[in-house]
């Protein structure tokens, strides 16, 4: 590795790990002392690979007073000063816990990791019969040992997360964390600090019912970048990577900037703060190579589960959707509509605010290709689309259109009959844009111009190719939706937009025969 560069902390979410072995470290310290200073009691969530684990792990660095791993970084004098005085930390990790079926090996399955933190801190013994009471048991013995607590749980929402298919299960679940969390509330005069972290934000009704004095900051602006990396933070942080980066992929500085924001860039959880994604940036620098890096670090299949039991879309139809401030947190995660779980899960994110209101959309391409594979693979049961979309581009770049129809429909013919089911044109065109993004290409759906909207445009170096899509209910009416395609093409001018450019553009009508549920130039 090239000497000026430090060590990308891929896999690691032990801050003392991170700082022992040298690696890069993006100091978000400065902002947690403010987090410190301002409150005692906070939830946090995000979406999976956000770095909320490192965020847990740097607090229980802090509050242990190991000064000699901040050096250098904003919050050293505090940790200097705070080493002084350890405070006791009892951080729990949800999703470490020993496996789980049922409501009873949840409870005995937290009370085992708990037994272990007793024999850890040499704390003597603890006796009950729920996770909760021995909860409490352990708080107090670490009060009266070393003074005010500090409570760190990360995941917190693992189980029903485990179980969002289940909503009997789910309930379960949610009983006994409830039990378990309200003990915090019970336990204030022993604690010094609290913090929670997970995917999904909770309802008022929720695990937290009887914990009204923490403090949800999901979404407030103070605290939009606590996690994730900024622009500045990208460009300062990773400098030498970047240097390195363009020069092997043969780009200048600005352009792979450019295109490292169109790909990974665009999370907000505030509508202010634009955020990059750590594990995607991490791995890219690595690999110096875009790929979707985001999607394959965990499975989506209980995504596309949940989105076909609550009424599934098809994903175009979730740009710049208008949802109330709230939306996140007014049902529990396993009843939320579509729009909310897609949020929590990290493939909607904030694009702004309008008074009482968020616009939501895809952040970025990663993203936005995420979900078409997921629905290619889980939801359509699409075999070997990566190549086959490739294929449709690589024939769309050289003209031949009757190649690209011939590969669509080798794809429709895969898909289940009763997956065909009342669908129409948008489908269709759907389906043809996921082809494209599952395999990694950019290609966009309705393009607006001054005079309408094209339904897919994909472009090339020096051309473009702009498809309309019509949907014939039968066969007889085939050549009057070409017609009235074709005609749609030239009076709206969709190729205009690229007059200035001097591209090449060519048109194309596709049309759908409802009949044989096949598509025609």
């Amino acid at each position: 590795m090239n000497e000026k560069l430090s060590a990308l902390p891929i896999g690691i979410q032990t801050f003392e790990k991170l700082r022992a072995g040298g690696c890069l470290y993006v100091d978000k310290t400065a902002r947690l002392q403010e987090l410190i200073a301002g409150g005692t009691s906070y939830f946090l969530s995000r979406p999976r690979r956000f770095g909320k684990s490192l965020t847990l792990s740097t607090l229980d660095a802090m509050f242990s007073g190991k000064a000699e791993l901040f050096k250098g970084l904003a919050a050293e004098a505090w940790v200097a000063e705070q080493a002084k005085h350890p405070a006791p930390v009892l951080r729990l990790d949800m999703s470490s816990l020993q496996e789980y079926s049922s409501a009873e090996s949840l409870d005995k399955a937290i009370r085992t990791r708990l037994h272990e933190v007793v024999s850890d801190r040499g704390l003597g013994s603890v006796e009950g019969d729920r996770c909760g009471e021995i909860f409490r048991q352990v708080i107090r013995a670490l009060f009266k040992a070393v003074g005010p607590v500090v409570v760190l749980i990360d995941e917190y929402d693992k189980p029903i997360l485990d179980n969002i298919g289940d909503l009997e299960g789910a309930d379960a679940m949610r009983r006994v964390l409830r039990s378990f969390y309200t003990v915090l509330k019970s336990c204030d005069e022993y604690l010094r600090f609290v913090m929670l972290t997970g995917i999904s934000k909770f309802s008022k009704a929720g695990v937290f019912s009887a914990m009204n004095n923490l403090n949800d900051i999901s979404m407030d602006r103070h605290c939009g970048d606590i996690v994730g990396y900024t622009q500045t933070e990208l460009e300062e942080n990773f400098a030498g990577w970047i240097e390195v980066t363009a020069e092997s992929l043969s780009l200048d500085k600005k352009g792979l900037l450019e295109k490292i924001k169109d790909y990974y860039d665009g999370f907000s959880f505030d509508g202010r703060a634009q955020l990059y994604n750590p594990f995607s940036i991490l791995n890219f620098f690595a690999k110096q190579e875009f790929r979707n890096y985001w999607y394959t670090s965990g499975s989506p299949s209980f995504i596309a589960d949940y989105m076909k039991r609550h009424g599934i879309q098809d994903p175009e139809e979730y740009h710049d959707v208008v949802v109330e401030l709230d939306f996140a947190d007014s049902q529990e995660i396993e009843r939320a509509n579509p729009v909310s779980f897609l949020y929590q899960a990290g493939y909607l994110t904030v694009r702004r605010q309008e008074e009482e209101q968020y616009i939501l959309d895809y952040p970025n391409r990663e993203v936005r290709n995420s979900i078409s594979r997921m629905y290619l693979e889980h939801v359509y049961h699409v075999p070997g689309y990566v190549p086959l979309g490739s294929d449709i581009w690589r024939s769309l770049k050289v003209g031949d259109m009757a190649r690209v129809v011939e590969l669509y429909n080798a794809a429709l013919s895969g898909i289940p009959y009763e997956d065909y089911t009342g669908q129409g044109e948008s489908w269709y065109r759907s389906l043809f844009l996921m082809l494209l993004r599952g395999a990694g290409v950019t290609a966009n759906g309705e393009v607006h111009s001054n005079r309408g909207r094209s339904d897919v445009q994909v472009s090339f170096p020096g051309q473009a190719i702009i498809l309309e899509f019509k949907y014939a209910r039968t066969s007889g009416a085939l050549d009057n939706r070409r017609a009235e395609g074709e005609r749609q093409i030239e009076e709206k001018n969709y190729a205009r937009p690229y007059d200035a450019e001097g591209r090449r553009v060519t048109g194309a009508v596709i049309v759908i025969d409802g009949e044989k549920r096949a598509a025609v130039l």
